[in-house]
């Protein structure tokens, strides 16, 4: 219960944290169209995928403990179904369905994770739903059965990019299972497009695990053995792994026990694997500690490129600022230069009676503040422009870039840097940008080091053990410092660093 409590702690701080420091620069400069934590704040999620017929269904309610999804040799369901537990139901009460939902109440309802679904249409939303079940498997997280996967089915058929919303729904989840089956132990064409594509662009390897399921249907053990050489080696093609990813061997004993062809006396090699489905079991129900480990790496990511966006446009304002103060200062002597000017004039020609005629001394500072508005919407204006283009066009010198880390992260914001200076013109308060650097700065020194201290001292607490009696919170209250009511003095450390960069 403690470590438990401690989990769920400590995934609330953390998106927390990205709602309040991260959330806000990401939707003001265009880096998200919805809040960051929109995407991380309800239960941790796991994807289910395959070929037709490959038992998903089958295999979900193996775990759920009752016929809750549709099952058969065809493909029976061509619906994205969430399963998520109701807990108002009793637990005492048999596993059954308690509530549904269609797609427009979960694309629309912000206590789900699934506004960014929103973009797949009308057409998506009615072959997407959800499912309350009242099972204990479900107490701590969610299931995603999907549609099978088919060989010649394009957009047109379904009325939506099939392998967009895989897409993100992989990056949604923190487990995504791919299951196959001994008939197909290939891939068709859309799993082979999945996982070539897709499931690897979106999400990282090690949250995919992959599944041979209604192994119970192999006719001996030279069977399994043969279907199994067959997966490991279209596994390596399509991944372009030399090393076999590991392979779950399951199947379900409800399903195994009502089919007609189920004979123990040929299938006794089914016992020995027996460990097999209890550790993919337990590898779905370890979700929870996966979220915080996805959780961490969320915000060590969006903080690391929004700190880089960021200081990219604290270091373009500043190069600006610089300009125009230069090109105050060139206008200043100007003015005052053609001021002088034009009272010498006066003087030369005998209009004005000396330096110190009252009318002299009005002509020149009219003079003066006539070619100072005249350079400030001619010369400067047009200086200050060729300034911004000239920076847009060579974008990529804005901040250093010396190492590949930086590099890699500037080639993700660098499309977001780019439009937004295109659509501001460049014109935005540097003070403001400036504390906003600091905010996300503070997450991505400080904070994402001290979520993974916390998840260090997760590993060693036991379910029966609690190691943080007395903390208020996992995450130390130092790990984000306060900020302070005026401006932070940081704020202009910051932009010395940065104008040292740049010089």
């Amino acid at each position: 219960m403690y470590r438990e409590n401690y989990i769920n702690s400590l995934r609330l701080e953390m998106v927390e944290m990205v709602r309040e420091y991260l959330s806000p620069a990401a939707l003001k400069y265009g880096y998200a169209d919805v809040a960051l934590e929109s995407t991380i704040k309800w239960r941790p999620l796991v994807l289910v995928v395959g070929n037709y017929s490959s038992g998903k269904s089958t295999l979900i309610n193996e775990f759920l403990g009752a016929d809750i999804q549709a099952v058969g040799q065809a493909p029976t369901d061509d619906s994205f179904t969430i399963l998520t537990y109701d807990d108002e139901a009793g637990e005492a009460d048999p596993v059954r369905t308690t509530e549904k939902r269609d797609g427009k109440f979960l694309l629309n309802d912000p206590d789900y994770p699934f506004e960014i679904l929103k973009k797949h249409g009308h057409r998506f939303a009615s072959h997407f739903r959800l499912k309350k079940v009242n099972s204990q498997f479900l107490r701590n997280l969610a299931l995603i059965d999907t549609p099978g996967m088919l060989d010649s089915v394009t957009e047109r058929d379904r009325g939506y990019d099939y392998q967009d919303v895989i897409g993100d729904m992989a990056q949604l989840a923190d487990l995504v299972l791919v299951l196959f089956d001994p008939h197909k132990a290939g891939t068709v064409r859309e799993a082979h497009t999945s996982l070539r594509e897709t499931i690897s662009a979106r999400t990282f390897e090690d949250r995919v695990l992959f599944v041979l399921n209604r192994i119970d249907e192999c006719a001996s053990l030279s069977d399994l053995l043969q279907v199994y050489g067959t997966l490991c080696w279209n596994l390596s093609q399509i991944t372009g792994r030399k090393d076999i990813p590991p392979i779950h061997l399951t199947y379900s004993s409800r399903a195994a026990g009502n089919a007609d062809s189920f004979h123990p006396d040929t299938r006794g090699f089914l016992y020995h694997l027996q460990n097999q489905r209890k550790k993919l079991k337990e590898g779905i129900l370890d979700a929870p500690r996966r979220r915080l480990d996805n959780l961490a790496s969320f915000i060590e990511t969006h903080s690391e490129r929004l700190d880089q966006l960021l200081e990219a446009m604290v270091a373009y304002r500043t190069r600006l600022r610089d300009f125009r103060i230069k090109l105050g200062l060139i206008g200043g002597l100007l003015c005052l230069i053609c001021g002088g000017a034009a009272v010498l004039a006066g003087i030369s020609v005998g209009i004005f009676g000396g330096f110190t005629d009252p009318i002299a001394v009005s002509a020149g500072i009219g003079a003066l503040l006539l070619f100072l508005f005249l350079w400030r919407v001619g010369p400067m204006g047009f200086f200050v422009r060729v300034c911004h283009n000239r920076s847009l066009k060579n974008i990529d010198r804005l901040i250093p870039l010396e190492t590949q880390t930086r590099r890699d992260t500037w080639q993700v914001i660098r499309p977001v840097v780019l439009r937004y200076l295109e659509k501001t013109g460049g014109r935005f308060p540097l003070k403001t940008v400036k504390n906003e650097y600091n905010r996300v700065h503070r997450i991505y020194a400080e904070g994402a080091r001290e979520v993974r201290k916390a998840l260090n001292e997760l590993a060693g607490i036991k379910p029966d053990q609690s190691v943080f009696d007395g903390l208020s919170s996992p995450i130390r209250d130092e790990a984000i410092p306060p900020e302070p009511e005026t401006e932070n003095p940081e704020a202009a450390e910051t932009a010395d660093c940065l104008s040292q960069k740049q010089s």
